[in-house]
């Protein structure tokens, strides 16, 4: 095989890539990315608020379902209900989210941040 046979493979290869990689930033965009949080699907009734490792074997993980907080800990074989009915801090407004932090400086927007930006979307 000859430079151009393999130049020729790179470059469908590199097309098909940047197709697919396309074709997902779309559908994000759309809404189609998360699941049911899409623009036909319904809100979403259980999160996760926060997680951390106790151990190499035990994960507290606090859990939001509703308006009320859950404490749970999970290990290899069990799991266990620390504390339930903690009531939840309100949510912050929706619109608060889209805004960019007020301690942001314009030289914060660079590739890494918007990158990390759509991610979190």
């Amino acid at each position: 095989m000859d430079f151009v046979t393999y130049f020729k493979a790179f470059l469908g290869l590199a097309i098909v890539l940047g197709l697919i990689l396309g074709l997902s930033y779309l559908l994000k965009r759309m809404g189609f990315g998360d699941g049911m949080r899409g623009p036909l699907g319904r809100k979403r009734r259980l999160a996760t608020v926060e997680a951390a490792m106790l151990d190499s074997r035990h994960k507290v993980i606090l859990l939001r379902r509703d308006d009320v907080e859950h404490l749970v800990l999970v290990g290899p074989n069990t799991s266990q209900i620390i504390e339930t009915g903690i009531p939840a801090p309100p949510a912050p407004p929706a619109s608060s989210a889209d805004a960019p932090p007020s301690d942001a400086t314009p030289n914060e927007s660079g590739p890494a941040t918007r990158f990390s930006q759509w991610m979190k979307q």
